[in-house]
């Protein structure tokens, strides 16, 4: 229905990064809508599977086939003006809560995918901050199952080592099952500064329909 990557580069021709990640939401939306004018493009859509009503970023629908589709912005601190316009970016730190909430978007599609006919997903992860796509000291973290770092390949439960600290887990106690298997690829997104964090790379995790 989309081809992702092919959006992603019309997206970076035009804006090099975003303030927020609600601005990135915006302009994925707009382009998506540009390619598909007579799709209907949902922001927050609430989907009914199973008793459970889940809500997505988007839900693109056009004839019988649709796409749910999870958007990530994290980001690393950044002042940086592109085209007269200023950036000024704050560091979201806590990458391993980054990790952990963009596994549980793809289990999330999974499920949707799994229970609504027609119906594909994809868990796109935008970042300045190297930490996600790079895997040094993966092993030894207490987020080690959640890394997304280039070449991973993701799948089964996955879970906090014993090491994780109540603070860490609050809110995210639940270990995650992806029942796919997914070997995670990064793509260059742009530069929009020769400074540090000024490359922005992203990931796109397919999730195939199941029904």
């Amino acid at each position: 229905m989309i081809d992702i990557p092919d959006v992603m580069n019309a997206l970076a021709t035009e804006r090099k990064l975003f303030h927020s990640e609600a601005d990135f939401q915006h302009a994925f939306a707009w382009e998506v809508h540009r390619r598909l004018p007579t799709a209907s493009v949902r922001l927050e859509r609430p989907i009914s599977a199973q008793g459970k009503v889940l809500h997505v970023d988007f839900l693109v629908q056009l004839s019988e086939n649709a796409l749910a589709i999870e958007l990530k912005y994290k980001t690393r601190k950044l002042s940086v003006e592109v085209e007269g316009e200023e950036f000024r970016l704050t560091s979201h730190s806590a990458q391993d809560i980054g990790r952990y909430d963009f596994i549980k978007d793809i289990c999330r599609l999974e499920y949707i995918t799994s229970n609504m006919m027609n119906c594909e997903g994809c868990a796109i992860l935008l970042t300045n901050d190297s930490a996600y796509w790079k895997s040094s000291n993966g092993n030894k973290t207490v987020d080690a199952a959640f890394r997304v770092n280039e070449g991973r390949s993701l799948r089964g439960a996955l879970g906090w080592t014993e090491n994780a600290s109540d603070g860490t887990k609050r809110n995210r106690e639940s270990d995650l099952q992806v029942d796919g298997d997914y070997t995670l690829h990064w793509s260059d997104y742009a530069v929009a500064s020769t400074r540090s964090y000024g490359q922005f790379k992203y990931l796109a995790v397919l999730v195939p329909r199941r029904v």
